[in-house]
């Protein structure tokens, strides 16, 4: 008999998150793992490389709200790079910056700047997936081991996807379905608190879960990667935007989105298009020097106060100007939703209804000095789509900025 059942990971498990909370905040479906040819459990950690991993960590700490659970670095015998791992929910961000003065770290930041370097992934059966990605064509970074501490041991393996980034998978978990280790993170970390003691009536936590994120390529590029992650990974089509639904006067771009069988991974995979100008993603290639992570969707259950909070530390959002809010034609679209709209244009969040309910989102400006990785906020309700109906508004907003930096 088949297990079509959606189950908690451990991460969500540790998180406090229920079921039913995760099926709103990131659109969870039950699937049969067991036909499955590279089955996928979840995301496990996202792995930034950055200039200064220690301000990187305290920032993502004070503006961001996440908690510091674990470090490698120095002190714990590795003497290339400091190591700070963060959570959020069942978000786990591994911030990395090159202590040694040779560490290749250092080159990657010259050449990209801060970003997404491994788009780490849980996986049940660690070898079944690298058979299956080698006998496809995958590249294999990183073959099948074993990591051992005193807390117990995780199974690892690297294959390369767009650009730079790679996917880490990792196993946590024996054949009986138990957890294999206790630690912090890794063997080679180490449980780290913080200094940082948040503002009184900082809620615990901004937001809950990862929904999506989403990769740049090189134009003609885009169907190759969709390819590469329905044949490899066993990832299934989720939706495509081409022609008049993702393009301005002066810019446009095309996306299709795939995702794992259960929909807890996804990765609208977007090229850019023919336009007058520049477009967001052509900007995106030049200054990352190539393909990459280009936005982290933060699912949140209260994005309002999150943008509050968010912005009251310092981060900027994209602005939205009023008439999308003055809009008949929006108001009608989105009928009643939980907030009102004046709350909404107050803080320029962004709604979108479909045939399954309707979304809140909103976009941070960029997080670093190059204008390239930034992040999406998104509250879901009901709607399994990525704001298709606020494709023009997000990219004219983008285009404002562009301008503003000489770029468009």
């Amino acid at each position: 008999m088949t297990d079509t059942v959606v189950h908690l990971t451990d991460q969500e498990r540790e998180a406090n998150l229920e079921l039913d909370q995760l099926k709103q905040l990131v659109g969870l479906v039950p699937y049969d793992e067991s036909s499955d040819v590279f089955p996928v459990t979840g995301w496990d950690s996202i792995h930034f490389v950055v200039g200064n991993a220690t301000q990187t960590a305290h920032f993502y700490q004070s503006a961001f709200g996440m908690e510091l659970i674990g470090y490698s670095g120095p002190e714990t015998g590795n003497r290339d790079h400091k190591a700070f791992v963060l959570k959020s929910g069942s978000i786990r961000f591994v911030i990395k910056g090159g202590v040694d003065p040779d560490s290749p770290l250092h080159d990657h930041v010259r050449r990209h700047g801060d970003g997404v370097v491994d788009i780490s992934l849980e996986v049940p059966d660690l070898n079944r997936c690298i058979e299956h990605a080698r006998g496809i064509g995958a590249t294999v970074l990183q073959e099948p081991e074993d990591l051992t501490d005193e807390h117990g041991t995780v199974r690892v393996a690297a294959i390369a996807t767009y650009g730079e980034t790679r996917h880490t998978l990792v196993q946590r978990k024996g054949a009986d379905g138990k957890s294999t280790y206790s630690g912090p993170y890794l063997p080679g970390y180490v449980k780290r608190t913080s200094h940082y003691v948040k503002r009184d009536g900082e809620p615990k936590r901004l937001f809950q879960a990862l929904d999506h994120i989403v990769g740049n390529v090189e134009l003609g590029k885009m169907d190759e990667w969709v390819e590469f992650y329905n044949k490899v990974m066993g990832f299934v089509n989720m939706a495509e935007f081409i022609g008049d639904d993702i393009a301005t006067d002066y810019s446009a771009l095309m996306s299709k989105v795939v995702a794992n069988g259960n929909h807890r991974v996804k990765f609208p995979l977007n090229e850019p298009a023919v336009g007058k100008r520049k477009s967001q993603i052509d900007e995106y290639l030049e200054f990352y020097r190539g393909p990459g992570a280009q936005h982290l969707a933060l699912a949140t259950n209260d994005i309002i106060s999150t943008v509050d909070h968010m912005r009251a530390h310092g981060i900027e959002f994209l602005a939205t100007p009023d008439s999308y809010y003055e809009d008949p034609k929006l108001r009608e679209r989105i009928g009643q939703v939980r907030a009102p709209i004046e709350e909404l244009q107050k803080r320029g969040i962004l709604v979108d209804r479909d045939e399954d309910g309707y979304l809140l989102q909103i976009f941070t400006k960029p997080v670093q000095d190059r204008p390239t990785v930034f992040f999406e906020l998104i509250e879901r309700h009901g709607s399994l789509g990525f704001g298709k109906g606020n494709f023009k508004a997000l990219f004219e907003a983008i285009e404002r900025e562009q301008e503003q930096r000489g770029n468009l």
